[in-house]
């Protein structure tokens, strides 16, 4: 051995500590610099997750910063503006300060995203050098933490103990072709208009009927039963129970009777050989094998027969069998692929991160390697970037991502 791959890691968690540190505004971290100027959620818990190693308070604050736009009815809002200016829909689009539960001072959307925070603020709790401040954060975000877990049961669409998303950008995959059927409208069809002209829609919406759980779960056309949304969920409460038990001194079976809910209900909705979205007004399952079908597998108790038809499903030429920058974001062989259409086709960090993650839950080393080896490849040859090409590693969106950033940081911690 030359040492020469310990100075490129070196190197490239050094870059990559910049460009947490560029994107840092003081309170929270921007996934990017100019076109995404505000505090998102799902990326927030992801750079909490990557700086855990590295800047136990600063992590932390990521957190508790994202925690301070939670509304009363224990939702942790998709976007905390910490500023009025810069993005659309913005502020004037959302009008939180019109709606009772809403936090006053502090703008946000009125939709979620999924519930990774649980999961970070225990990834920042296991690895934390200076472990008495990560407890002491711990505690101060828990009543947080069990709040939202509570608001996500009053989205339960189809009553049988799933969340229920409300709006594709509720599922971290904006574009991703799993919401095409869900979203068709007949009079939509002859406007002309393209989905993202009916996300547009689809958000005032829930803004004139006040984004209230009730109206979501009985009324609004879109309602879909994500599996990824549901095994970070899963996944969640399996870090609940932990911290439960581990640093809070508070009782963890709640938490593991909710996993253990979601489980069954994800094996009885969602799965037919895979696991696909469920369209609840419809009443079916949406036929097209997206990346979102791989969340159940952070189920650490997800039955041995169903782990080993994902996998297989995983390593296929439909994934990443014949991708050489995997893992694409749809099926390849699906009429809906689209190698440079974010979420219908891209590889991405945060995708490839939580397979990496599942795989080593249930003990596929050599897959949750070949992972991580992927995921570094694609950073050092196409820079932090929002997504990848799957097939030569071209990277697309916004370059100095901070999610790609923070969990290549995590990677290299391994």
């Amino acid at each position: 051995m030359d040492g020469r791959p310990a100075v490129d890691d070196a190197a490239l968690g050094r870059a990559a500590l910049a460009v947490l540190d560029a994107n840092w505004t003081g309170v929270s971290t921007v996934p990017a610099p100019g076109i995404y100027p505000h505090q998102w959620s799902l990326d927030s818990a992801f750079v909490a997750i990557g700086l855990a190693r590295h800047d136990t308070a600063r992590a932390g604050q990521e957190l508790l910063s994202l925690l301070s736009g939670q509304w009363r009815t224990g939702m942790v809002p998709h976007i905390v503006f910490h500023h009025p200016n810069g993005y659309f829909p913005g502020p004037s689009m959302w009008r939180s300060e019109d709606v009772p539960e809403a936090p006053r001072g502090t703008p946000t959307s009125g939709l979620t995203q999924p519930p990774l925070h649980a999961y970070a603020a225990w990834w920042v709790w296991r690895h934390a050098a200076d472990r008495d401040l990560a407890t002491r954060f711990v505690r101060r975000a828990w009543p947080s933490l069990v709040a939202q877990h509570a608001y996500l049961e009053t989205r339960d669409a189809g009553g049988a103990g799933l969340a229920a998303i409300v709006h594709p950008w509720e599922s971290g995959m904006d574009d991703s072709p799993a919401w095409d059927a869900p979203l068709a409208d007949p009079e939509a069809d002859r406007r002309g208009d393209g989905y993202h002209d009916r996300y547009f829609r689809l958000a005032v919406r829930c803004r004139e009927h006040g984004y209230a759980a009730s109206y979501y779960r009985d009324e609004h056309p879109f309602a879909v039963e994500d599996p990824l949304f549901n095994g970070v969920w899963l996944l969640s409460c399996d870090a609940m129970a932990r911290l439960a038990s581990e640093a809070v001194g508070a009782d963890p079976a709640p938490f593991q009777e909710a996993a253990a809910r979601i489980r069954a209900a994800l094996l009885d909705r969602l799965w037919d050989g895979a696991f696909y979205a469920r369209d609840v007004r419809a009443g079916r399952l949406v036929p097209v094998c997206t990346i979102g079908g791989f969340g159940p597998l952070l189920d650490p108790g997800l039955p041995r027969h169903v782990v080993e038809t994902l996998t297989a499903l995983l390593e296929s030429t439909r994934f990443m069998g014949a991708a050489g920058y995997p893992v694409p974001s749809c099926d390849i062989r699906a009429p809906e692929f689209e190698r440079g259409q974010y979420w219908r086709g891209p590889s991405w960090i945060s995708t490839n991160w939580l397979l990496a993650r599942a795989a080593a839950v249930h003990g596929l080393d050599r897959l949750s390697e070949l992972l991580v080896a992927s995921t570094l490849r694609l950073v050092r040859q196409g820079g932090f970037r929002e997504c990848f090409d799957p097939f030569d590693g071209t990277g697309h969106g916004c370059r100095d991502f901070s999610w790609s950033a923070a969990l290549t940081l995590d990677l290299l911690g391994r």
